[in-house]
């Protein structure tokens, strides 16, 4: 037996007992040690790095890994075998999808605007933002020996006189907490709950000062999870917050986390993954923010993509990517906070957003009602930019749905040097096409040094890369400078920003495999586009209107989407940016009983083509998987 301590940057060391021959990335998820591992260990995407401290480890070296970091101690997880007693350096960029929480309060106009929008426009198209939560403040008279009557029955009275209503129900965790609350504060208190028609649900008994009623809406993404609280009184936001999906150590996409949660103890794995170790401290952190107790959220509502939801819950994920694609269920009711030990009131109801098929889930259904393409005359275009890629298509009249394996590389996985659109992500670049000199917009504050790229900088350089005749329709490095670089196998790469420009002091670039993941990447998105269309006997000129949503950057430069033959070649004003539109549309339900009826209504509404049996799919994204695609005259004005 060997003993491995994990070293972990920034926090306390883990040590856990290993055998002779354990792999060490295995050896880190049962030691709950956040490694970023997207390829889920097959040695692809080269994100597992840690630094040998002591010891030795059976390994060997990597493309990924340079001579020099060889030498310095640099491994991959996913391919080390414990041999003895070692340490391992686990290093911040390997556990950054936990490590780089970010939460903020939401003062500044440009985190309002999005939701203030959605919220008018949700307005506009008759749906109230009302719902049925009340905290009630009130005094009793304290009971004394001519005033006998026990303390459920006094709070029934009391409640029955302020709201009128028939029946007061009291459950379990309000009754084991009235007799003191109630003494506590001298029979003065505040009364939580929802009115469901003639009854009162109390959901909580606090000090009559504590009146917040809050609720908790969350986006739960393949890579990134974005949550949001608010008063569910005024709709004011409260605070945001998001974190990398803790899930990632298993895999960058749906299918390997599936294969994952069939392995002994995987439902539990990811299921802790997703609620223990991302949930509950972004929840815990954003409360702190807005300075309010956990209990006084008295509803979640959750947009997702349906094997999100799946393991979410730690139902079986198997029939999802089993032919016939039958998941275990569409829509679930009746759930509440406390069935996931969620850090909310254990009472609060956790509204899902329905899922439409096996790969359209939950997310898409909350961004279509959010983007309201259900309530426009106009042809609309919805296109969700994730791990993956999601596609709606219709009017009032019909909506038809789709989803594409566009893999992590929208959300920086996959690439070498790609990161989630956070502090010193870089998020647009323009290239001079004389000197090969890359100008930056760099997420963050002013000075802030680049550490990767994330989705829309991906767009932006590729664009500029292919604009700049740097690189060939296949993506191949056809022209030489300074910042382009080769490896010994005469790999090409773009050198960003060097170790002396970036934060990290490890230089930042993107290279040929980076472009050819990204190729493909964006070819399964206009590859099912393309489907869509022609699955309704339409074209592009048919397209009154699209929105993208996704949160890869503060904005996509539509032209240079267009450059690379992501998107359809359309007038680039029928395009519009939406953002996090699973989340808006969360916020939407959180707040709004009618939004929450109104978004069943959506996906009962909603066709799902499954692309993987459509004739013709596999060679239209074939077709595509070239800069801008093999067909030229589908986008003329990149000729």
């Amino acid at each position: 037996m060997s003993k491995v301590i994990f070293q972990i940057e920034g926090g306390a060391p883990v040590t856990i007992d290993c055998n002779p021959g354990d792999n060490l990335l295995e050896a880190a998820r049962r030691a709950n040690v956040a490694i970023d591992a997207p390829c889920s260990g097959n040695g692809s995407c080269g994100k597992c790095r840690v630094k040998l401290l002591e010891g030795e480890l059976d390994c060997i070296i990597s493309r990924h890994i340079t001579q020099e970091e060889w030498e310095q101690g640099w491994r991959l997880s996913c391919n080390a075998k414990v041999t003895g007693d070692c340490t391992v350096l686990v290093p911040d960029i390997a556990s950054a999808y936990q490590s780089r929480m970010k939460t903020a309060d939401l003062s500044s106009p440009e985190e309002l605007a999005i939701f203030e929008a959605a919220q008018q426009g949700l307005l506009e198209s008759g749906i109230s933002f009302e719902n049925n939560f009340r905290a009630v403040v009130f005094a009793m008279s304290a009971p004394c020996e001519d005033d006998t009557m026990p303390d459920n029955e006094r709070l029934t009275w009391a409640l029955q006189a302020e709201l009128g209503v028939e029946n007061v129900h009291i459950p379990f965790p309000v009754m084991v907490k009235l007799a003191h609350t109630l003494r506590e504060n001298d029979f003065y208190v505040c009364v939580k709950g929802e009115l469901q028609g003639d009854t009162f649900l109390c959901m909580d008994i606090t000090a009559a000062d504590d009146t917040a009623i809050v609720g908790c809406a969350i986006d739960i993404g393949t890579t990134t999870v974005t949550m949001v609280l608010t008063d569910l009184t005024s709709g004011k936001l409260l605070a945001k917050g998001s974190s990398g999906n803790g899930q990632i150590r298993f895999g960058a996409d749906v299918i390997n986390r599936i294969i994952e949660q069939g392995r002994q103890g995987g439902k539990k794995k990811l299921q802790d993954a997703i609620v223990k170790d991302t949930l509950t401290p972004i929840i815990a952190n954003l409360c702190k923010t807005a300075g309010i107790s956990a209990r006084s959220i008295l509803r979640l509502s959750i947009g997702a993509n349906t094997t999100m939801n799946h393991l979410l819950l730690g139902v079986d994920t198997d029939p999802v990517r089993m032919d016939p694609y039958i998941p275990s269920f569409f829509s679930w009711e009746g759930l509440l906070a406390g069935d996931l030990h969620l850090p909310a009131n254990p009472l609060a109801p956790v509204v899902i957003a329905p899922n439409i098929g096996s790969y359209v889930g939950g997310d898409i259904t909350a961004g279509t009602l959010a983007s309201r393409i259900w309530d426009k005359d106009e042809m609309s275009l919805f296109i969700d930019l994730g791990t993956n890629g999601e596609i709606v298509f219709g009017s009032r009249d019909f909506l038809m749905s789709c989803a594409c394996s566009a893999g992590p590389a929208f959300e920086g996985g996959d690439i070498s040097c790609g990161m989630r659109a956070t502090d010193g992500a870089i998020e647009a670049c323009t290239i001079d096409a004389d000197t090969m000199e890359p100008t930056l917009t760099i997420v963050g504050e002013k000075g802030q040094k680049p550490v990767g790229i994330c989705g829309s900088g991906i767009i932006d350089i590729i664009a500029e890369l292919f604009g700049c005749k740097i690189i060939n329709p296949k993506g191949l490095f056809v022209r030489e400078g300074d910042r382009v670089k080769r490896d010994a196998h005469g790999m090409g790469r773009y050198v960003i920003a060097t170790a002396d420009e970036s934060e990290t002091g490890r230089e930042v670039s993107i290279n040929e495999v980076d472009i050819d993941n990204f190729i493909r990447a964006k070819g399964a998105i206009f590859s099912a586009v393309d489907t869509l269309l022609q699955s309704v006997d339409m074209t592009p000129d048919c397209i009154d209107k699209v929105y993208v949503a996704g949160g890869i950057g503060s904005g996509i430069n539509m032209q240079n989407a267009v450059r690379i033959g992501m998107f359809p070649d359309v007038e680039l004003e029928k395009y519009q940016y939406i953002g996090n539109s699973s989340l808006t549309g969360a916020y939407a339900m959180v707040l709004s009983d009618e939004a929450i009826r109104k978004c069943s209504e959506v996906a009962a509404n909603m066709t799902y083509l499954e692309l993987s049996t459509y004739p013709g799919y596999m060679d239209s994204f074939v077709a595509a998987c070239f800069i801008p695609h093999t067909d030229a005259r589908l986008f003329p004005s990149s000729l």
